[in-house]
This record gives structure tokens, sequence and C-alpha cells, in this order.
């Protein structure tokens, strides 16, 4: 197992080596760069006469810009050296987690996702932690149940759910408890209140559930679908085999057998994927979510980032994310062998 560990630790570098070499390569070539930016920005100023430009010189309309202040301008971003060159700078920073900072909004790459990740967090756990309590019970129900008049109008209800988007279920949730037309009962935006410093202890607790209530409902639907039909599928699986059976002619309660054998066999490929739908959860969050309940998270920072083209951003927060994946997929394999005896990486070196 140490081997098996310390062979997908080294796998990672190569790995993120090669989704950051292409990122990089992609963002230089994306028209619409920062510098282009900034020199349509200055022709859009001044047409025919002339004004400022910060770098000591000043456009000149229609006369376009001097070699030296355009050099200035790719001195500024960083574009003023070869493209290897920035591409090995960036890893060195890399290295010693120094992510750079925004183009245009003068802040930390690090210190940009820690402002956004409260409401990343708010979301994602809420999802993760409703997703699985709702949908392993309701999963085991369906199984034990199978056939039943139960498990027909959970499944037609949960397969409905599952085929309307999240978005559009969030913007019915709006008109429907956001006060449109019908009921004023849920706020509209953010994650708190104006008043929330205010409030008292029980009172924050209430006004935060409050707010998060819709979105994460929205956020919800869609994935209970999937995790119930994955639980109820593979406990029927378990049902039909032989252990099952030896366990009935031995004279075993249902109870017994369902949650003491069946249980901990069909749980083991939901509990593998435990690790990384929980980092997923908070890094995966919708955007079209976050822009109908008005939430300023990471979704929406990548989103602003990738049509600014602030590459800092992009490059810094997708170089996090990767790396928290490949954590992720390593653990999940890592819980295969913690659950099922049976597998063993290293033996299959």
């Amino acid at each position: 197992m140490f081997f098996y560990i310390l062979k997908r630790l080294l796998l990672m570098i190569p790995t993120l080596f090669g989704i950051m070499l292409l990122t990089f390569i992609v963002t230089q070539f994306v028209p619409g760069g920062p510098v282009e930016q900034l020199v349509h920005q200055l022709q859009g100023e001044s047409q025919t006469g002339e004004v400022a430009t910060g770098f000591g010189q000043t456009y000149r309309g229609r006369a376009g810009l001097d070699d030296e202040i355009l050099n200035k301008i790719k001195l500024r971003y960083g574009f003023d050296k070869p493209i290897h060159q920035r591409f090995w700078m960036m890893i060195k920073n890399y290295l010693v987690l120094d992510f750079g900072d925004s183009y245009f909004q003068h802040k930390s790459v690090i210190s940009l996702i820690k402002e956004k990740l409260p409401v990343s967090i708010s979301l994602g756990i809420w999802t993760f932690l409703i997703t699985y309590l709702i949908s392993i019970p309701l999963g085991i129900s369906k199984a034990l149940y199978h056939g039943s008049r139960f498990d027909v109008i959970s499944s037609t209800v949960i397969l409905v759910g599952y085929a309307i988007p999240g978005f559009l279920l969030g913007i019915a949730l709006l008109v429907l408890f956001g006060g449109g037309s019908f009921y004023d009962v849920f706020p509209l935006r953010g994650l708190i209140s104006d008043n929330f410093d205010s409030l008292s202890f029980w009172s924050k607790i209430t006004d935060y559930l409050w707010h998060i209530f819709l979105p994460v409902l929205a956020m919800s639907v869609g994935s209970l679908a999937v995790m119930t039909m994955l639980t109820k599928n593979s406990f029927l699986e378990e049902i039909s085999k032989q252990y099952v059976i030896t366990a009935r002619a031995k004279g075993l309660s249902e109870t017994t057998i369902s949650y003491r054998h069946i249980l901990r066999n069909a749980m083991i490929p939901l509990i593998t994927g435990f690790p990384a739908a929980f980092i997923g959860a908070f890094f995966t969050g919708s955007l079209l979510i976050e822009q109908i309940f008005s939430l300023d998270g990471l979704g929406l920072l990548s989103y602003e980032s990738i049509l600014r083209r602030d590459y800092p951003v992009v490059l810094g927060s997708l170089f996090i994310f990767s790396l928290m994946g490949l954590v992720a997929k390593l653990m999940s394999d890592i819980s295969y062998v913690l659950i099922d005896p049976r597998i063993a990486f290293d033996e299959a070196r």
C-alpha cells in the first residue's frame, strides 16, 4: 500500500504539470488578454484627442500607442518576457504557494479564494449532507420494497426532480417563495441579512439557514436522484448473492440480514466516493445558482476571471482545484482498501 501511495503521489507531479502547461498555452493565445483590454480601453477613451495613460505618456488617438507605452503595459502584466520564461517563473512561484495577484481586483489570488470560500463551503457541505442523508435511507427502502407502490411513486418523484435543471428549479423557487407573485417567505440574495452582526446566537443560525435553504434545495434535487438510484441498485445486487441466501437459511431476520450483512457490502461503492464527493462539493458549486441567488462564490469568481482574462486567478484557482481533485481521487482509492480487504493495490504492481 505504501508503494502504491508513493507512486500515485509522484504521478501527481507530471499530471499537474501537464494541466498547467496546456492551460497556460491556451491562455497566452486567447484574444482579448489584459494587454489588449488596456489598449482597447485607452483607444476608447480618446478617439481624436490625447489622454493620459498612467505610464508617463499620452495616447494620441488615431496615431496609436507608442512602442514605449506598449512595452510598459506588457511589463505591467508580465508579458515582456518570452512565453517559456513566464511559464517556468509561474511554476517556481507555485512551488512556494505564491499564486500572484489579480490583474484587475488588486488582491492576491489566495485572498480572493478565501473571500469566496464561505459561500462555496455553505453550498457544498449542505448539498453533500442532504444528498447522502436522504438518498441512502431512501435507496435502501426502495430496494427492500422493490416494485411496490412506494417504489414506483418515489422513483417518479425523484426522476421528475432530476429532469428539472437546477437553475430552472432555483428560478421557480424564487418566484414562488421569494416575494414575487406568490409567497414572501425566503430572502432573494446573500447568505446573511444586513443586520446579522446585531442578532443573537440562535437568531444568526436561523437567519443563515433561512438564506441558504432555497439555493441548497435547488442544487440537491438532481444529486438526490443519482445517489438514490445508485444506492437502490447496489442494494438489489447484493440481495441476490449467495451469502444472503445462506443467511436466510440460517434463520436470520430480514432486518439483521439487511443492515448487518447487505448494507456493509452495498455501501462500498458509495462510501469510497465520499472523499471525491465531499471535496468536490466545495469547489464545484453551480455558477447559475450563485447568480440566481446573488451568491458571490468560487463559481462566479472563476467565471468572471475567465471573461476578464484575469490569468493569475484562472491559473491559480485551477492549480488548487486540480491538486484537491487528485488528492480526493487518491483518498477514494485508499478507502477502497480500508473498506474492502479483498483489494490490495501493492499486489498488482
